[in-house]
Order: structure tokens, then C-alpha cells, then sequence
């Protein structure tokens, strides 16, 4: 029987090319299959617009195999099941003909990564593994040119809103709204009628050309843009 292949979960970062990690290029250069999701047959993968700058070294670049699975941005589990099923088949037939498959996800693939998804279909019948990335919102905390947390601070990654988010504005020093664009004018105004002082910044596009740092929560709630919330409570 042959030997199977390897699935890989890389982290291409928040989006600047030279914040891929000097592993994670190497792997990139020497799979034989790359595979790049995208949320609609209409949009490009901004993960592969960031690794193509690697890929593009390979000498056999242009005869690369690039799968470009379908992963919508649904809220709907059951019919997102059937695409992460759909995906994992796909990747599966390659990795049975013994050939090396590099999933590749913005950020990190631990954190809010459809890669998770697959490696759970995929992981009990072929080897895997994570390569870490650059999350966005360390990336951010760069583009601010300030640190997300001091000392014994407590640091709190929110995706959306919730019944738990007052019990995370209470005991959270930092706070990082993640995927902004899908977070309403509630939760803004629900941070906001806390007491206390805060600093809310929020970076659209971080790493990338075209980067904007702006004061409080953005307008424009573009799909890459992170709000960074900084809460300063009184001593106690």
C-alpha cells in the first residue's frame, strides 16, 4: 500500500507576504498541492494572494496544483458541514495518491480557522499539521505601535456578540473585536455606555498597502479591520 500523504495547516498571516514564517516558506515550496479556499466563486483568496509571492519562486510554479474549495460565510452549521465535508474529499484524494496537501488560512490556523474544520473530518485517517502564523491581531497591535497587554493584564479575543460579552468587559483589560464587519452598532454601543476610560482603536487592512489606523470603531467595517479595545479601570 502506498504511502499517504501529509496535510498541512499553514498560517500565511494577516496579510503582508514577508510576515509569512521562514517554516511555513519552506513548506510552501516543496508540497505538491496547495489548497486556497475561497468564500465565493466570485472572490479571490486573499490567503493565496499572500503566499503567492513564495509560490512563485518554486521552479514548477506554473504547474503547481492549486484546489480552490468553496467555504461561504454562512451562519448556517448544518449546510457549512456540507462544504467542509466536500472540501475534506477533495483534499483526501490527493493525500491517498501520496501526495503532500497545504491548507493555507489567513492568520493562524488555531484561531477562528476553517482549517479546524477539515482537520477534525481529516485527522483520525492522515498525519496533519499546524503551522503557526501571525495572528491579525498581534499585526495590529504592531501597526498601533502599542502592546496589547502589561503585566498580569487579561486579554480577550471576541468574535461577536453575545450573552457573555459583559462578563468579558468586566474582567478584560484589553479586548480584540475580531471580524468587525459583522459586528453590529449594538455591541459598539454597549462597550461604549461602560464606565470608565477606554481607547478604541481599529486597523483596517493591517500589514498591507493599504493600511488605516483609525480612532475608535471604523465606518467602513471592511472584512479585514480589528478594533482594538483598551479598558482602564480604576485600582481597586
Amino acid at each position: 500500500m502506498s504511502k499517504k500523504g501529509k496535510l498541512y495547516g499553514i498560517g500565511v498571516g494577516p496579510g503582508d507576504s514577508e510576515l509569512l514564517t521562514i517554516k511555513a516558506s519552506k513548506i510552501l515550496k516543496k508540497v505538491n498541492v496547495v489548497c486556497s479556499p475561497r468564500s465565493s466563486k466570485e472572490k479571490e483568496s486573499i490567503a493565496l494572494s499572500i503566499a503567492k509571492p513564495i509560490l512563485e519562486e518554486r521552479e514548477d510554479y506554473k504547474k503547481l496544483m492549486v484546489i480552490e474549495p468553496i467555504f461561504p460565510m454562512l451562519e448556517d452549521e448544518k449546510k457549512l458541514e456540507r462544504y467542509w465535508a466536500e472540501a475534506s474529499m477533495l483534499i483526501s484524494d490527493y493525500l491517498n495518491k501520496g501526495k503532500d496537501v497545504a491548507f493555507i488560512t489567513l492568520g493562524d490556523p488555531s484561531i477562528f480557522s476553517t482549517f479546524s474544520y477539515v482537520q477534525k473530518i481529516l485527522d483520525k485517517d492522515y498525519e496533519t499539521e499546524i503551522i503557526p502564523g501571525i495572528t491579525s491581531f498581534t499585526a495590529c497591535a504592531s501597526s498601533i505601535n502599542k502592546p496589547l497587554v502589561e503585566k498580569n493584564e487579561i486579554l480577550s479575543i471576541v468574535p461577536k456578540i453575545d450573552d457573555r460579552l459583559n462578563q468579558v468587559l468586566e474582567y478584560s483589560d484589553t479586548i480584540v473585536l475580531m471580524k468587525t464587519s459583522r459586528n453590529s452598532e449594538e455591541l459598539e454601543n454597549l462597550i461604549h455606555s461602560k464606565e470608565g476610560e477606554k481607547e478604541i482603536l481599529s486597523v483596517e487592512n493591517a500589514s498591507r498597502a493599504e493600511e488605516k489606523v483609525i480612532e475608535g470603531f471604523s465606518k467602513d467595517k471592511p472584512y479585514l479591520c480589528t478594533s482594538i479595545i483598551k479598558l482602564k479601570k480604576e485600582a481597586k
